[in-house]
């Protein structure tokens, strides 16, 4: 069996006209920057024409949601969460089932915790 050699053909390069690079560089400026700037700008007037905070306190909601703090607690101190409120059975228990029966026991209960 032969083996087959490639061999690189030396091909002049034909550069492009200058007047052609200058216009694909007007075309690029026009087409991706000139767009980004003015949906910048709009962004910025939009914001700034909104009175107030665009996220309700987190306190507020909060004490409506137990759902979201316990999102923002670790699997450790969902545990310890847990075993404060008799939660049987947590220590097997992986997080989504976990944060499931805390749920439950907390809309039960009168103070959160």
């Amino acid at each position: 069996m032969s083996k087959l050699q490639l061999k690189p053909q030396n091909r002049p390069l034909h550069p492009l006209p200058k007047g052609l690079v200058e216009l694909y560089g007007l075309l690029a400026v026009l087409f991706v920057l000139v767009p980004e700037w003015m949906a910048g700008g709009a962004l910025l007037s939009f914001s700034a024409n909104r009175n107030g905070s665009d996220l309700p306190a987190p306190s507020a909601v909060w004490s409506r949601l137990p759902e979201l703090r316990l999102a923002s607690l670790g699997v450790g101190e969902l545990r310890q969460l847990a075993r404060r409120l008799r939660v049987p059975g947590y220590a097997g228990l992986k997080r989504e089932r976990l944060t499931k029966r805390l749920i439950s026991r907390l809309k039960h209960r009168k103070a959160l915790w």
